[in-house]
C-alpha cells in the first residue's frame, strides 16, 4: 500500500518506526545523520540557521565560516560538519570530535556592537548551550567561565568565538560550538575519558542529534536576539545562575592594558557588567580576569 511505501522510505532514511499492535505505527527514533531535509521541519529560529551548510568533513568549521563571511554570508548562517580534521578550542587547544556522536558547527554573526563588547556574545552562547543541554537531560550542566559547559567537572561542550574587525567596528564574528551528544565513554580518547562527558552519558540513553541541533540553534537565536535588544544584563543574570565558577576557589591568568600575564589565586565572586570574571585575592583586592585561563581548584 501507499502507507507501507512511505514507512519503508522513512525507515530507509534512518527513522525507527514500529508497528503498534494493529493500532498503527509508532515513531521511535530520528535519523542519526544531519541533513537540511530532515532538519527543516524541526527548526523554528528567526536568524540563526537561516541557511545551513552541511559538510561531511572540513579542516575547521570556524575557518569555513570565516571564508563564507568574507564572501558575504548573512548573520546567522551556519556551517556544520560530521568531522573536523583541525578543530580547535580556546588558546589553540585541539577539539577532538566523535563523528556521528558530536555536534560541531560554527555560526556567522554580524553584531552591531564595538569589538570591546564581543566577549558578551560567547557568554550568551554559553547560556544557550547550557540551557539546551539541561533540556535534553544533562540536568547538572553548568558553565565554567568563560564558555565551557560541564557536568560535575566533566566537559560536555566548548565554545570558541573569533572576531574580525575593520577599524573600530566588528566586520563579523564566528561562534564555534562543539557538543558531545552520543559519545560513549569508551569512544573518548584515553586522555579524555575521565574529564569529558556527553548528553547520552548524562541522561543514560541515546539522544537524537537532529533534535538537539534544532533546539540548540533556536536557543542561540533567542539569546543572541535578547542580547541585541536588551544588552548584556539578562545574559549576565542567567549566566550567574548557571555558573560553576562563581563561589569557587580558582587560579587565573590576569593582565589588562598590555601588562604581562600573571597567575593569581582567589575566590571567584562576581561577573562584571562587561563579562569579566571578578576574583578576590589574598588581602581582599579584587582583580578582573578578561581573557586569561581559569582553573577550578580542587575542593579539599
Amino acid at each position: 500500500t501507499e502507507l507501507l511505501k512511505r514507512i519503508d522510505s522513512l525507515r530507509a532514511r534512518g527513522y525507527s518506526i514500529f508497528a503498534s499492535g494493529g493500532r498503527g505505527y509508532r515513531l521511535a527514533g530520528l535519523p542519526g545523520g544531519l541533513s537540511e531535509r530532515e532538519l527543516s521541519p524541526l527548526l523554528h529560529s528567526a536568524d540563526v540557521g537561516r541557511r545551513i551548510h552541511f559538510l561531511e568533513e572540513v579542516a575547521s568549521t570556524n575557518d569555513e565560516a570565516h571564508r563564507l563571511a568574507d564572501a558575504g554570508a548573512l548573520h546567522g548562517e551556519v556551517v556544520i560538519a560530521e568531522r573536523q580534521t583541525e578543530g580547535r578550542g580556546r588558546r589553540g587547544r585541539r577539539w577532538i570530535d566523535s563523528p556521528g556522536g558530536s555536534l560541531v558547527f560554527s555560526v556567522v554573526l554580524r553584531p552591531a556592537i564595538p569589538p570591546i563588547r564581543a566577549p558578551e556574545l560567547a557568554l550568551a552562547a554559553a547560556v544557550a548551550v547550557c540551557e539546551t543541554a539541561r533540556e535534553f537531560g544533562a540536568t547538572s550542566a553548568r558553565i565554567k567561565w568563560p564558555n565551557d559547559v560541564e557536568c560535575q567537572g566533566r566537559k560536555l561542550a566548548g565554545l570558541l568565538a573569533e572576531l574580525r574587525t575593520e577599524g573600530a567596528a566588528v566586520r563579523h564574528a564566528v561562534l564555534g560550538v562543539g557538543l558531545n551528544c552520543g559519545t560513549a565513554r569508551g569512544e573518548f580518547p584515553d586522555e579524555l575519558r575521565q574529564t569529558a562527558t556527553s548528553l547520552a552519558l548524562e541522561r543514560g540513553e541515546t539522544v537524537a542529534r537532529l533534535l538537539v541541533f534544532a533546539r540548540l540553534l533556536e536557543s542561540l537565536d533567542e539569546w543572541l536576539a535578547l542580547h541585541d535588544l536588551e544588552g548584556f544584563a539578562p545574559v549576565r543574570e542567567r549566566f550567574l545562575q548557571l555558573s560553576s565558577t562563581l563561589g569557587r576557589r580558582v587560579r587565573a591568568e590576569v593582565g589588562e592594558g598590555g601588562k604581562e600575564m600573571r597567575m593569581v589565586e582567589g575566590d571567584a565572586v562576581d561577573l562584571a557588567e562587561d563579562g569579566a570574571l571578578v576574583v578576590r585575592v589574598e588581602g581582599g583586592a579584587l582583580v578582573r580576569v578578561v581573557a586569561g585561563e581559569v582553573e577550578h581548584c580542587r575542593v579539599v
